[in-house]
């Protein structure tokens, strides 16, 4: 019987010395030992982590009933649920009270006593070895004997299992140099998302992988996977938007941020359950994809073989897991690099308009646009709130598709009211969100609903810490706006509330010098009536009176009659000198004539001989006529005292419904208005109108004054004679 023991252990040591495959050697061992200890069957099983045992090999008679692959619940009296207790041999002499299923099927195929010992793979229970007879019970050292086999096999196992971790290793580094390499490459998301779930789908030999991003309004989008003879549903199609409901994987991960495995989908609750059942998936695991500390993802691999997925897939995924997220980083900073460039680009561009001075209705236009484009949304608007605290304007709308489908329809003037972005942005003064139009109310906000709008982000423009409007995006059903909308929005607001408050300034400044020029100009003509009405006319009365003397002086008195004289032509010298500063004061010709008579009569006035070259055959608003009256006077003035000119040129045209005036004399050159002379004041009385005045003056080529003043919207009024 040794020599027999010995002969049979030699064999198995040799079958273990090479290598050969563990099913080879189970059945090998098994029958070994059912040939010599005479027993009527022997099992070898494999305990499972789900309270099960799987048969790997049998001899005798209860091959038919306990066939290998077979899977059997553990539980009750028996010999591999007492071993698998205890992690020691067991021996039953008697199967007439055993339970369980295992008991029970040996008890029907009539065995009498069976013997069981572990198989003990480093220091873990790995499986069991069973021996079985009908007859007497089984010799006292047969558990003996039984472990100098079971030692063999783990032996066997041991060496089995690290060739095959190694394989398996050797496998998993290769597929992770592959994936980090397309990684390296940068190549764009898509392709490494494909082609990373077909490597995990490959290396776990599963059934298929699918990889979701998890999205702000709890759902997740799945945006790359891998199949490769399971018909995949159509709710788990690359594109598809799931609902983080149920106990799927997803929604599992979604809540813990920690790996989860399902080992069967026979109970599974959730809307994913049934077409996964229908495909034929049975167990799935799922490790989350964190990126730079949040939760971005998961990456899911399910199933179709009927034992549950090996222990450890989630962490194995979990390896593959961390290489997605650095390509989804590294995809990130580029984008975001990407998307800051152009973030600044168009923060430039608004700005130059800014630093330009361009008009209003000029850079709302230009920056509704580029938070459009830039944000990459449906719609964009600027919109102002009224004084009235109850409607807002729409200053500036822009539409991906061309069109802007708010302001056209009701106008740009909207009331406030009810749950929309503009309203609460008014009421509250900051930033507002509204991921869904649904319940929208008030008439923008029934607008927004009607036109399928999804979301909208609002931004208040505050100007000089007062609420002036409201810079707003939105996108269509199904497309939430990014979470840094509303930061990004802000940049522009302050570009904007900027433009706004140097608009109103230089509003205000013109509109201040134009109150000056009209309150100098009222004076000027009180002053002329006052001396027209009054000093003047008593100095004529005077005249007349002295006139009256004279004639009434005696011949003998010849010396006061000369005196008197003296005096009548002292006052009539007095009367034209005050009728010049009169005319200075403002021209009564100007009034009377209009522009063209009272340049003219500069003109003859002019110590500089000048031609004149005029074509505004109309009147001009008294604003406009004033200002290019005395603007022609200065410079003449100027031409005679400091340019020694020997003469000057003056044009006058209306082109475009602006008065265009260019004076250039021959003079020395070299006016410098920043130095205080005295075109500052006609500068301050042109840009009062809205116009502008260059002086260009290179010393020693003459100086030229060029102005334009608008003609519409200044007062058609005329002045009036005194």
């Amino acid at each position: 019987m040794l020599a027999e023991e010995q002969a049979a252990l030699r064999w198995v040591a040799t079958l273990v010395a090479r290598g050969a495959p563990q099913e080879e050697l189970f059945a090998a061992v098994a029958e070994e030992v059912g040939r010599l200890l005479s027993v009527a069957s022997v099992a070898i099983g494999r305990y499972e982590s789900d309270g099960t045992m799987t048969i790997v090999a049998t001899w005798g008679r209860l091959g038919d009933r306990f066939p290998v692959g077979g899977r059997w619940t553990l539980g009750g009296k028996n010999l591999v649920t007492i071993v698998l207790e205890t992690g020691r041999p067991a021996r039953i002499d008697s199967y007439a009270d055993a339970s369980g299923s295992v008991g029970a099927a040996v008890r029907e195929e009539g065995i009498g006593s069976g013997v069981g010992t572990p198989i003990i793979v480093e220091g873990r229970l790995w499986g069991v070895m069973t021996v079985l007879t009908k007859g007497e019970p089984l010799a006292p050292d047969t558990e003996e004997r039984l472990a100098n086999f079971t030692e063999l096999m783990a032996t066997a196992i041991a060496n089995s299992e690290s060739r095959a971790a190694l394989g398996v290793l050797a496998d998993e580094q290769a597929a992770l140099r592959r994936v980090a390499t397309l990684v390296a490459r940068g190549l764009p998301p898509t392709e490494i998302f494909a082609a990373l779930a077909e490597e995990v789908g490959r290396l776990l030999s599963i059934a298929g992988t699918r990889i979701l991003r998890y999205e702000a309004d709890g759902t997740a989008t799945v945006i790359g996977g891998w199949s490769e003879s399971v018909e995949v549903p159509l709710e788990l199609e690359v594109g598809a938007r799931l609902v983080l409901e149920g106990e799927s994987l997803s929604a599992l991960v979604f809540r813990t941020g920690r790996p989860a495995r399902i080992d069967s989908y026979a109970a599974a609750a959730g809307p994913l359950s049934e077409p996964l059942q229908r495909a034929g998936v049975r167990a799935a695991a799922g490790a989350p994809i964190i990126v730079e500390g949040r939760l971005w993802g998961v990456m899911t691999a399910g199933s179709t073989k009927p034992e549950p997925l090996p222990s450890g897939t989630e962490l194995r995924l979990a390896e593959f897991t961390e290489l997605v997220a650095t390509a989804i980083a590294n995809a990130e900073s580029r984008a975001g690099l990407a998307r800051l460039a152009d973030e600044q680009a168009a923060l430039r561009r608004v700005a130059t308009l800014v630093a330009h001075e361009a008009p209003p209705e000029e850079l709302f236009a230009v920056v509704t646009e580029e938070v459009g484009r830039l944000l990459s949304v449906d719609y964009a608007h600027l919109g102002r709130y009224e004084s009235d605290g109850t409607t807002m304007t729409i200053v500036a709308g822009w539409g991906r598709t061309g069109g802007d489908p708010i302001a056209p329809r009701g106008g740009p003037r909207w009331s406030l009211g009810g749950k929309n972005v503009s309203t609460l942005v008014f009421q509250t003064g900051r930033a507002a969100r509204i991921d869904g139009f649904a319940d929208a109310s008030g008439p923008l906000g029934v607008a927004a609903r009607d036109d399928k709008v999804g979301s909208g982000v609002g931004t208040p423009v505050i100007v000089e810490g007062r609420l002036w409007g409201v810079m707003s995006t939105h996108l269509s059903l199904g497309r939430p706006l990014a979470a840094d909308t509303e930061a990004r929005l802000a940049s522009f607001t302050e570009l904007v509330a900027t433009a706004i408050a140097n608009a109103e300034s230089g509003a205000q400044l013109i509109a201040s010098r134009a109150r000056i020029a009209a309150a100098a100009d009222e004076t000027r003509r009180r002053i002329e009536r006052d001396l027209h009405d009054g000093i003047q006319q008593r100095l004529v009365s005077l005249q007349l009176q002295m006139r009256a003397v004279q004639t009434a002086v005696p011949p003998q008195l010849g010396e006061l009659e000369r005196d008197l004289s003296r005096v009548a032509e002292g006052l009539a010298s007095a009367f034209d000198e005050l009728r010049e500063i009169s005319r200075g004061i403002h021209p009564a010709i100007l009034s009377e004539g209009g522009l063209g008579p009272a340049l003219r009569t500069l003109a003859r006035r002019s110590a500089v001989p000048v031609e004149l070259d005029l074509h505004a055959d109309r009147r001009l608003p008294e604003r406009v006529e004033v200002a290019a009256y005395y603007v022609v006077s200065e410079a003449l003035t100027n031409a005679a005292k400091h340019a020694h000119a020997s003469v000057v040129k003056v044009e006058v045209d209306t082109h475009d419904a602006i008065l265009q005036l260019a004076i250039r004399d021959d003079g020395l050159g070299g006016a410098d208005p920043s130095k205080g002379s005295g075109l500052v004041g006609l500068s301050d009385r042109i840009e009062a109108l809205g116009g502008t005045l260059q002086v260009t003056s290179p010393a020693g080529s003459g100086t030229t004054l060029l102005i334009e003043v608008p003609l519409e919207g200044q007062s058609s009024a005329v002045a009036s004679e005194p």
